[in-house]
């Protein structure tokens, strides 16, 4: 008898990728699909079970099919196709993993549970660290959003990790996720035609591509190779770090910059209009940034992204076709720009002294350079 096992979330595009794909490898037997809407999609010979993972009845599932290894990404910043609104989502966040992990406490049969995070539950703030570990507190904790919502997750699932020892437990704390298909409030904010930022910041970000999200996905739900260990918490990121002003001249979107609070305004018109989920946890991202540490991916879960960040992103804006200015057309207009700053810079210092004009790069600072504030 293979591997049997249950995936949570498959009614979004992420969830149906990964079932269509682990049910591929030869050393799996089973695998039960999970969502309380049915997908539009297809989950090829999996088997699909309507279910709401915030109700008693999925300890009946892991029951019925004798499931040893679960996979759970119905953990989410987004209700499905729109419906629903933060409250839906916070219950199935955080209630259905409740229920999720008591159904898993009390099954005999399941060995191995892997439950997808974000590096979101380090926050962002303007003291932060130049790169998070696994294991950095953060300056400030998540008040509220997807983000609060990911940090009391992972004390749940700590707290069934001591409870059943026996039970392999994997939690993957995902950058921003992009790609063609990628359906997120950051991808979304990436699609308009124009980028609202807040005035004197150009955040680093990082991204991990959804085709490593998947590959990342299969390898923890089976059993480790040697030299890895398949247990533990790890940050999932493609190598090396864009900055905001570097990702809108790849999309040939322009800017308009705004002072913090008229940036609040402009988020709470865009989420009343549904243009973009302009959450306030997404407004201090694109303030301060956040970057993280993916040696641990690399030296205990034995994984290595086929994709850089910088490639996560060029795949994200090829898909999503041209801005409204070519980006090399955008580059040079933003470097005359610079340079004519920078010259005025040099007439008004009052010591004479010239200020250096920042570099008009589009290569990002390394991972260990501190935070920029322009």
């Amino acid at each position: 008898m293979g591997k049997v096992v249950l995936v949570t979330g498959v009614a979004r595009q992420l969830g149906g990728r990964f079932v269509r794909r682990v049910q591929r490898d030869p050393e799996v037997d089973r695998v039960i699909g999970v969502d309380a809407v049915v997908p539009e999609h297809q989950l090829g010979e999996a088997d699909f079970v309507r279910a709401d993972i915030r109700q008693p009845a999925i300890a009946r599932v892991l029951a019925e099919y004798g499931v040893d290894t679960v996979v759970h990404l119905d953990v989410t910043g987004t209700p499905l196709g729109g419906g629903g609104g933060r409250a839906t989502v916070k219950e199935t966040n955080v209630i259905g993993t409740m229920q999720l992990l008591g159904a898993c406490q009390k099954s005999p049969t399941v060995q191995r549970l892997v439950v997808k995070s974000t590096t979101s539950v380090y926050g962002s703030a303007p003291r932060d660290p130049a790169a998070f570990g696994e294991s950095t507190p953060p300056k400030a904790l998540p008040s509220g959003g997807f983000a609060k919502d990911a940090v009391e997750v992972e004390g749940y699932v700590r707290g069934f990790a001591r409870r059943r020892p026996d039970v392999a437990v994997c939690v993957l704390r995902f950058a921003n996720i992009l790609g063609p298909c990628a359906d997120s409030p950051l991808s979304e904010y990436f699609s308009l035609p124009a980028l609202p930022t807040v005035f004197g910041y150009d955040p680093r970000l990082q991204f991990v591509h959804e085709d490593d999200v998947v590959e990342v996905l299969r390898i923890a739900a089976h059993e480790p190779r040697r030299g890895t260990l398949n247990s533990g918490t790890f940050n999932i990121a493609g190598d090396g770090v864009l900055l905001l002003s570097q990702c809108a001249r790849r999309l040939g979107r322009p800017t308009v910059p705004f002072l913090l609070p008229a940036v609040r305004w402009v988020g709470s018109a865009l989420r009343t209009v549904g243009m973009s989920d302009f959450s306030p946890e997404q407004i201090r991202l694109l303030t301060h940034g956040r970057v993280v540490r993916t040696g641990q991916m690399r030296e205990t879960l034995g994984f290595e992204p086929a994709y850089t960040t910088a490639g996560t992103f060029e795949d994200f804006a090829r898909s999503r076709g041209r801005g409204l200015l070519p980006p090399e057309v955008l580059a040079r207009t933003v470097d005359r720009a610079a340079g004519r700053v920078s010259g005025l810079a040099r007439v008004v210092r009052p010591t004479g002294e010239a200020s250096p004009a920042r570099p008009s790069s589009f290569e990002a600072p390394p991972a260990t350079e501190s935070k920029e504030r322009i």
